[in-house]
């Protein structure tokens, strides 16, 4: 006799384990992505790359002597001895390409920086206290603004024998105007965000305001600024040098080339004027074309933190629960966008 046993149920199917949940791309991560993917700025950063290298790598590896004048070689055509020929005193235009870059890369770079700082702490604090001050300190930049850059620069120059730091300051102390402008702006409009308001209500001065929450928070169009900054600063080195009011000779950059390479056109050396003029046009185009995408990357950013401003909520639920919370009227008040506090 055979006995059977009833079927069970049916067995579950094996559930797949679940896939760790996806972190959050932080607000640095996005605005990388954004600027990795633009091709254009990807080109701009192998042309300075390249230009950078070639300008300090460069002499290491060709030595050329750019201080003792050589008239037996003056206006030599290129040849594999001098790739790009020489100029009208015999010195070989290739490694002045490169000694020249230097000078003009350093002053730009050194006076864009510093453009921006003053800038940057002049406009910050004409924002954030407003009122006579923010017009006494803007009124004395717009008096400032009516004078072309290049004629003040001028005037400037004209009075001192130019070296490179003084070239760095000149251009610096007419180039901070239009950054004190913008940060201006960006500091009147976060002057009177939620947490610089509870910073101030705790106690906070105003030093902690600018420098730990106007000028952070303004950090995207300071870069921003500074980076096409460096443009503009390298054109008015070149711009000086060119009217010989840069650097002297025998040091050079790329604006005292280009004069010398004009004067050597007349005289049927056409070759003189280019490399000069192409090294110019594809810094400043590079520069011009990381500048686009660094804005692009930094508004990707604001728009996240337009859209998640936890920041601004969480000071001031802190400040809410440190001054509010032993009233009665409000013991267990909690700050929501929508809600205010009820002592106020």
């Amino acid at each position: 006799m055979t006995t059977t046993t009833a079927p069970g149920p049916p067995a579950a199917p094996e559930q797949a384990p679940a896939l760790p949940a996806a972190k959050p791309r932080s607000m640095f991560r996005r605005g990388l992505e954004v600027f990795v993917e633009n091709k254009l700025a990807m080109i701009g950063v192998v042309i300075l790359v390249l230009i950078f290298g070639f300008c300090y790598l460069g002499p290491f590896f060709y030595h050329t002597d750019q201080v003792h004048v050589n008239l037996a070689n003056e206006n030599l055509s290129p040849a594999p001895g001098h790739p790009l020929g020489t100029d009208a005193n015999g010195y070989d235009v290739l490694g002045r390409l490169m000694i020249g870059g230097q000078i003009s890369l350093e002053v730009g770079l050194a006076a864009a920086v510093l453009a921006t700082v003053l800038g940057t702490l002049w406009g910050a604090i004409a924002g954030y206290f407003g009122g006579w001050i923010d017009s006494v300190m803007m009124r004395l930049v717009d008096a400032l603004l009516a004078i072309p850059t290049l004629f003040l620069a001028l005037v400037v120059v004209s009075m001192f024998p130019p070296t490179e730091t003084e070239l760095i300051l000149v251009i610096a102390l007419t180039s901070w105007l239009t950054t004190s402008r913008l940060i201006r702006g960006e500091a009147l409009s976060l002057r009177v965000r939620d947490y610089v308001q509870a910073m101030r209500v705790m106690g906070g001065g105003s030093a902690r305001a600018v420098f730990r929450h106007i000028a952070p928070n303004a950090v995207g169009t300071i870069i921003v600024n500074a980076t096409f900054q460096v443009a503009d600063a390298i054109l008015l080195v070149v711009a000086l040098s060119y009217l010989g009011l840069g650097i002297r000779p025998p040091q050079t950059d790329w604006g005292g080339m280009l004069n010398a390479g004009i004067n050597s056109v007349y005289n049927g050396y056409w070759w003189q004027i280019f490399p000069a003029g192409i090294a110019i046009i594809l810094v400043v185009i590079a520069i011009n074309f990381i500048g686009d995408a660094l804005r692009d990357a930094f508004e990707v950013r604001l728009q996240r933190r337009l859209s998640h401003p936890g920041r601004a909520h969480r000071w001031l639920r802190f400040w809410i629960l440190r001054t509010c919370a032993p009233r009665s009227s409000c013991a267990v008040a909690w700050y929501t966008p929508s809600t205010e506090c009820p002592c106020r």
